[in-house]
């Protein structure tokens, strides 16, 4: 049985295995690497903890997770595909690694954040 996820460095894990079949399809990949030009050194504490303020109630994250999306859609259009990719790549991540709790709320607000990032991507396209 695998565990649940218990703590920030659970939430690094699922981040780096998660980043690991991202930056590996060439489909999505180019948005982090080539577009955003993401460090990953520095990108992974941010992620980790919005991670750690969804799952723990933390108060960790104090950005605006929506306007780095907004800003990679300006430079480079943003397809509902690559929301369906970045979702399907963070479900199975957590199915690999954890079960439980925690586990099935990460996929339930992994779901929520795709859905509501590509609706205001769309929205923002259509006013343009």
């Amino acid at each position: 049985m695998k565990q649940d996820i218990r703590n920030r460095e659970d939430i690094r894990l699922l981040m780096e295995r998660f980043y690991d079949k991202l930056l590996a399809d060439e489909s999505i990949s180019y948005l982090f690497t080539d577009v955003a030009k993401i460090n990953l050194d520095e990108h992974f504490p941010v992620l980790v903890d919005f991670w750690d303020s969804i799952l723990f109630q933390a108060d960790t994250y104090q950005k605006n997770a929506m306007k780095p999306h907004v800003d990679l859609h300006q430079q480079s259009p943003l397809q509902a595909h690559h929301f369906k990719t970045w979702l399907g790549y963070f479900i199975a991540t957590v199915n690999e690694l954890f079960e439980g709790e925690k586990a099935e709320l990460a996929r339930q607000r992994a779901t929520s954040i795709a859905t509501v990032m590509q609706i205001k991507v769309i929205e923002m396209k259509n006013k343009l």
